[in-house]
């Protein structure tokens, strides 16, 4: 047997890779399973992001190896993006670098800076590939607490207290994924100016701003804040393009160049059509936010009667894809209660468990579940309630 890399063991199989097989089988067995774990967008790109990409496949250059660093026009409706809604300015040329989704931005960013035994901190709860790509660059996640008590917001002051020598970067995600909370400027600043003060690379992942949320902002807002913030972005959730794989990540040209530097030795640009739609999605105006916000409230609504029917408690302000929800009295194993609603009713949600110990208690839904979908969710979850009453 040839064995494998000793990285491998720091790491395991992402937790939906694992429970989809299980969805499926249960599926292939006759079983109507009603996911809504998995924050995939169901609904369509703009006809003209569509149209954009089969009119591409005629030109001249659609099908040759394209530029790392992307198309010129696709950096500048990047830059233009930015403008326009977040009222950031940014060089199309030295501090954009399209990528193949921001998920890649993460790996990417963690190779161009971090080396054996480098520390980052890392949110709990926050997304697991920070944890597992760091796992895998060899470096040492440091968890910092995130709780309800706080907001959902690092308290500086316990940050503080730890030994920041070793920590060369700290992943911040907000509006933040899994709770919804919209984080705001202040909370920005004080990221940026923790970053300074102890020369740590601040990176937000920052790809649901524009879903449920009245207020996008990005870190770069922040004055200075390109010295010592890089921001990650994606067109997945915006613009429902989840599978075209675009992303980006945005700074001041040395840290982008150091990106780019490992992303131009692990793939060969990204196919022309899709940059083609891309750029195209990007001049859709505000009236397109609007129109995928009045979907997802219809469908938030909903969920939160399903939150309700199961007993749970949460937070109405939140914003994003998601409704995080904390377990009804009484229930103290959020992966137990999953898999019971799953064994008895069919129903996916996802455990808080998976994006760190301080999600134990919770369960989040996702809301890339057509209304008619949530509707059957409720009832099968009414019609349990009575049986086991009577």
């Amino acid at each position: 047997m040839i064995a494998t890399a000793k990285r491998l063991n720091t790491v395991e199989e992402y937790y939906f890779s694992k429970k989809l097989r299980e969805v499926r089988q249960m599926i292939a067995e006759g079983k109507s399973v009603i996911n809504m774990g998995i924050g995939s967008p169901d609904l369509m790109p703009d006809a003209s992001v569509i149209e954009a990409i089969q009119k591409a496949m005629f030109d001249d250059k659609a099908h040759e190896y394209q530029s790392y660093q992307g198309l010129p026009e696709l950096r500048k409706g990047m830059a233009g993006f930015y403008q326009e809604h977040f009222g950031v300015s940014l060089d199309f040329n030295t501090e954009i670098l399209p990528l193949m989704g921001s998920k890649e931005g993460i790996m990417h960013i963690s190779l161009a800076f971090l080396n054996e035994g480098d520390e980052v901190l890392i949110p709990n709860p926050g997304y697991p590939t920070y944890a597992s790509v760091t796992e895998l660059v060899q470096a040492k996640p440091v968890y910092y607490d995130l709780t309800e008590a706080t907001n959902w917001h690092p308290d500086f002051e316990a940050l503080e207290q730890k030994d920041l020598s070793k920590v060369k970067l700290m992943w911040v995600s907000y509006p933040h994924m899994p709770t919804g909370e919209a984080g705001n400027l202040e909370l920005f600043e004080k990221l940026v100016a923790f970053g300074k003060k102890h020369n740590i690379l601040i990176v937000n992942d920052n790809p649901y701003s524009f879903v449920l949320n009245n207020n996008p902002l990005s870190i770069l807002q922040v004055e200075g804040a390109k010295e010592i913030a890089l921001e990650l972005n994606s067109l997945s959730k915006s613009y429902n393009m989840a599978g075209w794989r675009v992303g980006m990540v945005l700074g001041n040209p040395r840290l982008i160049e150091a990106v780019l530097k490992v992303k131009s030795n692990m793939d060969s640009g990204m196919f022309y059509g899709i940059q083609k739609g891309a750029i195209e999605a990007m001049k859709l105006g505000k009236s397109w936010f609007l129109k995928q916000d009045e979907v997802y409230n219809r469908r938030r609504k909903m969920v939160f009667k399903l939150a309700e029917q199961l007993q749970c408690r949460f937070d109405v302000n939140n914003v994003g894809l998601f409704v995080w929800a904390k377990l009804p009295p009484g229930i103290a194993s959020a992966e137990a209660f999953v898999d019971t609603i799953l064994r008895e009713q069919h129903l996916f949600i996802t455990p808080g468990t998976i994006f760190g110990s301080n999600g134990e208690g919770y369960i989040r839904f996702s809301l890339c579940v057509p209304e008619e979908k949530i509707e059957e969710a409720i009832k099968r979850i009414t019609d349990y309630q009575l049986e086991i009453t009577n």
